[in-house]
């Protein structure tokens, strides 16, 4: 007979563990509390338009495409997405404004032309980000920091004498501060810290290796929206053989004698070969864990920040946005500040705006756009959320008036807001964080969960709470790195 996985959780993590578990020949079952799957991959649809709930940037769709090959099928059969050609279209308050083309000369091209920064610049930076994800990723982003034979192998031992060069020993911000002359491009920089919830000005350089993905490699959009990612993969699973059950909490993981044995779920025990946990890690062992010894360490560690979306349908087309724009703020160290020194969120914060109906036209009528309006918040700490939302959206209307010359009240026809009290409500995330555990010092990667319970024999984990953290890719590479310690 088969060996039995339980998956809690269907995230895009625990349904890319679904399938690979199933690939291996586990008979597989996915609880999970809410009534569809991908957690915060999910969608709204209201008043005509259509909104990719959560996750908006697609890197590395190799991660995707590996799941349907293990399966034994093509992928372009079943996922499709197209390349960006310009990453992300940036705009400050003075007028500058920046496309990130994909094209790297042409990025260099504009960089100069605009800004006057020597082009040379952005090819050095985009040079030495390609350089730290050679040396890193094989070792932080597919292999298990938690086991001796990460720390043993010769790539391991290769990185050891380059610390310095990947950026453990400086900021962000400073690092970035020696890379570029002009602010405007340093703060263009720094914002990739945002991709885990970190502080630029405290999280360390080797975060520089985030830019590789985006420019080196590239950015990308599937055809039916961010949405389809959870679609295609739920529905893999589903053709394969898992076993889904919606709306079906799971109250506690049963552990007998060390070993995880099964969950309970209605009062019922459902048994299991092995356990795996999709939830995020705090509020796992604050619920279903309970009982368990906990990772005090782990638990106490600073969070993440989290988000304030408006999904605003928006009555005209704005031909000088692209799929991903950024609207700056004018002192962004100052809004940093804000959002993890005093647990606020600063009067002129820096607005990004997803517009997937650019790509996807029949997400908004015609001649509107389905505007995804987020601003980086703290998480919660039990702030008077009511109030710094509505300040917030009076601040953030102003911000793109005063950008985009335009007035954009009276053109918003259907709102929807996602705050961090219903991301963690709707996503079990720990204070709302959207990335679990804070990546602001140099060993926050440390001091992340491991893709297995030291102490609970059968017991796994996957997510954005644990290593290698959070996104779209490394989600996927936890499920990875989960599924190749199993038998």
């Amino acid at each position: 007979m088969s060996k039995k996985a339980i998956i809690i959780g269907s995230g895009i993590a625990g349904l890319a563990a679904a399938v690979r578990l199933r690939a291996k020949g586990f008979a597989v079952e996915v609880f999970e509390s809410n009534s569809y799957p991908g957690g915060k991959l999910s969608e709204i649809e209201i008043g005509g338009y259509r909104f990719d709930a959560g996750p908006s940037l697609f890197t590395l769709p190799e991660q995707i495409e590996e799941l349907f090959r293990i399966c034994g099928r093509e992928p372009k059969d079943h996922f499709d997405y197209i390349k960006l050609p310009v990453t992300c279209h940036y705009f400050w308050e003075d007028g500058k404004s920046l496309k990130a083309y994909a094209d790297i000369n042409l990025f260099a091209e504009e960089v100069e032309l605009k800004l006057g920064e020597p082009a040379s610049h952005i090819r050095r930076a985009l040079k030495k980000s390609d350089y730290i994800y050679k040396h890193l990723s094989p070792l932080f982003m597919h292999r298990s920091l938690h086991k001796w034979g990460t720390w043993t192998n010769p790539q391991a031992l290769q990185s050891y004498l380059k610390m310095g060069k990947l950026g453990i020993f400086q900021t962000m911000n400073a690092a970035n501060e020696q890379n570029f002359n002009h602010p405007k491009l340093v703060q263009l920089f720094n914002r990739y810290a945002t991709y885990n919830g970190s502080n630029p000005y405290q999280t360390p350089a080797t975060l520089n290796i985030i830019p590789h993905l985006e420019f080196n490699i590239g950015a990308f959009f599937p055809n039916k929206g961010m949405h389809d990612i959870t679609n295609s993969i739920f529905k893999l699973a589903k053709d394969i053989g898992v076993e889904f059950h919606f709306e079906a909490k799971v109250k506690e993981v049963v552990v007998e004698k060390g070993k995880a044995s099964g969950v309970l779920v209605n009062n019922e025990i459902h048994p299991a070969d092995i356990i795996v946990n999709n939830m995020d890690m705090v509020n796992a062992y604050k619920t279903i864990l309970q009982k368990q010894k906990q990772p005090r360490k782990l638990l106490e560690q600073p969070k993440s920040s989290s988000a304030l979306i408006f999904y605003w349908g928006i009555k005209k087309e704005f031909p000088e946005l692209d799929l991903h724009n950024i609207l700056f703020s004018n002192d962004y160290k100052k809004e940093f500040d804000h959002i993890f020194n005093q647990g606020s969120v600063y009067e002129d914060p820096t607005v990004y705006i997803n517009i997937t109906s650019v790509c996807k036209r029949d997400d908004a009528p015609e001649g509107c756009m389905n505007w995804f309006t987020m601003i980086n918040v703290p998480n919660n700490k039990g702030q008077d959320w009511d109030n710094l939302i509505q300040m917030a959206r009076k601040n953030i209307i102003k911000k793109i008036n005063r950008t985009l010359n335009t007035d954009i009240e009276p053109l918003i026809e259907v709102e929807e807001i996602l705050e961090p009290r219903t991301i963690e409500s709707k996503t079990s995330s720990a204070q709302g964080a959207l990335y679990g555990n804070s990546s602001n010092n140099r060993y926050a990667a440390f001091l992340r969960h491991a893709n297995f319970s030291s102490n609970i024999k059968n017991l796994y984990f996957c997510g954005g709470s644990v290593h290698p953290g959070g996104g779209i890719p490394l989600c996927l590479l936890s499920a990875k790195i989960m599924t190749e310690m199993i038998d």
